[in-house]
């Protein structure tokens, strides 16, 4: 699992590499996308889609459009030669201010401040790259100076919610509900810790999407039309 999420980043990465005499007149305009989600929204699915869309509307020798989720985490670890085992510790509202004083302490791991940093580096790094989707992590508040980068907040009833995860991750619906209010309170947590920020500000986003109203096809395109605006 490490290796394929790497080998995504090192291929995303190595498709912005234009070789010598194939760069065009024109400047690429480098859009980028962050999606911030409650827990069971579909934002994997619907990013997915998006980049597929996004793929097909790009020109051919564009980079090729990617999603960032769990693969991101790999990034980090690569880019700052942190050991893998570390992984753990990366998800977000994972590691406690408890655990940053025991590591300060005994070197266990990098404190959490730490890790928090070189993941917003990494985001960065993503942006400025163009045709990346970052899912989470405070995403759009770490790209919100650069320009040409879309930010969506992804919500749905809770009970829609709970559906989705029961039938997608085969939980009960009590699993699904703890789970749905565990994410929601630790993504929170972790915007509010370090960013001074509240996840749920609208005024955080370009665009707030029920995808119970819309669905994932439509918010895919929803999405999309509005990144290919960005840069015009």
């Amino acid at each position: 699992m490490m290796n394929a999420s790497l080998d995504r980043c090192f291929s995303f990465i190595n498709s912005h590499t234009v070789a010598p005499g194939q760069a065009g007149t024109e400047p690429r305009v480098r859009r980028a996308v962050t999606i911030s989600r409650q827990a069971g929204c579909g934002a994997v699915l619907i990013a997915e889609k998006l980049a597929h869309y996004l793929q097909q509307r790009s020109p051919h020798e564009s980079a090729t459009w990617t999603v960032f989720d769990r693969e991101l985490m790999d990034k980090v670890l690569a880019d700052h030669n942190l050991p893998k085992y570390l992984a753990q510790f990366l998800p977000e509202d994972r590691a406690s201010q408890i655990e940053d004083t025991l590591a300060d302490i005994f070197g266990v791991h990098p404190p959490t401040q730490k890790v928090v940093q070189q993941t917003a580096e990494t985001l960065l790094q993503l942006a400025e790259l163009g045709n990346a989707i970052l899912i989470g992590r405070a995403g759009n508040i770490v790209t919100a100076k650069l320009p040409n980068v879309l930010h969506v907040r992804l919500v749905a009833p809770l009970d829609d919610r709970i559906e989705r995860i029961c039938r997608d991750d085969h939980k009960s619906p009590a699993e699904a509900r703890r789970f749905c209010l565990e994410e929601e309170q630790a993504r929170a947590r972790y915007v509010k810790t370090y960013f001074h920020a509240d996840i749920n500000d609208a005024l955080l986003y370009h665009l707030v999407i029920n995808t119970s109203r819309v669905g994932c096809e439509n918010a895919a395109r929803i999405i999309g039309d509005e990144v290919l605006r960005l840069g015009r």
